[in-house]
């Protein structure tokens, strides 16, 4: 397990079913939750390789923050297939002012254990996260 600037481990699976999902693709997505009680970033929820965008931001809580990766696959304007793994750190207004600060103070650190990321995203709300922008940002 490696630790994180805030004290927050990582549990090992975290990293093991991010190789799966960016090796392997046996999952759409992935949701981590900090685990305050035993100061460790676990898994919240894993996407089944069927899922796609709609249920993935429909598995992010509407009041509690997480961090998430999306494997987004696209068609560029030369008609090339395409895929980018997307970090999302979700950190809702409505959710407590002690978890955005312990999400946001442990998040570059994680980030740094999902080798692969290609992509990253900071959203408040859903909008800010939206299908539109993720395209966009794909796009680059």
């Amino acid at each position: 397990m490696a630790n994180s600037a805030s004290g927050m481990a990582v549990n090992d699976d975290c990293k093991l079913m991010f190789l799966e999902l960016k090796a392997k693709r046996n999952y759409r997505f992935i949701v981590f939750k900090i685990e305050e009680n035993i100061q460790q970033v676990a898994i919240d929820k894993l996407g089944q390789p069927n899922e796609n965008y709609d249920d993935f931001t429909a598995s992010l809580p509407a009041n509690e923050c997480r961090y998430a990766v999306f494997d987004f696959d696209f068609v560029t304007d030369e008609n090339c297939q395409k895929s980018k793994i997307i970090f999302i750190a979700w950190s809702p207004d409505s959710s407590k002012v002690r978890s955005k600060m312990l999400y946001a103070s442990s998040k570059d650190r994680f980030k740094r254990e999902l080798d692969g990321v290609q992509i990253e995203l900071q959203a408040t709300d859903p909008s800010e996260m939206s299908m539109d922008i993720i395209k966009s940002r794909a796009a680059v």
